[in-house]
């Protein structure tokens, strides 16, 4: 890979790329999402969100259907919180983030998940001219409750 495509598909210059709405729109009608924890108030999808300032990485979103498109200069750190929240019962996270397939973190989070969605193509995101430069993918974490069966036994 030369120098220009890793600046391109490693940039962090700016990290309030807003999802595309109609992917988001997509993704609310089967989840119906609740807080949007790394957001601006010019970008954010729900009505419940953390601006930087207010740092969703260090609230608490139990109970929540999450939505998190992070700041790609910080996505481990929002892939660490997004799979340990998602181990709170009653809570669901789903993250759109770059496939990297190929880093540690990945394995270590992603690949513990509940579902794994790779996009088809490549999205526009808000604010952004053309398609981003690397594939996405949608990770969703969500602990089941297991309820022990209970075998009746007729006497």
């Amino acid at each position: 890979m030369d120098n220009n495509t890793k600046k391109i598909m490693f940039s962090s210059k700016n990290d309030e790329w807003g999802t595309p709405q109609d992917f988001f729109n997509k993704l609310d009608v089967v989840y119906n999402f609740t807080l949007d924890p790394c957001a601006t108030a010019e970008n954010t999808k729900c009505k419940k969100f953390y601006t930087p300032e207010e740092n969703g990485l260090e609230k608490d979103w139990e109970g929540e259907t999450v939505f998190v498109n992070p700041p790609y200069s910080k996505i481990k750190d929002w892939a660490i919180k997004a799979y340990t929240e998602g181990q709170k019962l009653h809570t669901t996270v789903v993250m759109l983030i770059p496939s990297r397939t190929d880093t540690r973190w990945w394995h270590q989070y992603c690949m513990n998940a509940d579902k794994i969605y790779f996009v088809k193509g490549r999205l526009k995101f808000e604010g952004g001219n053309h398609c981003a430069p690397f594939p996405s993918a949608v990770i969703v974490f969500k602990k089941v409750e297991v309820v022990p069966q209970i075998n009746s036994m007729e006497r």
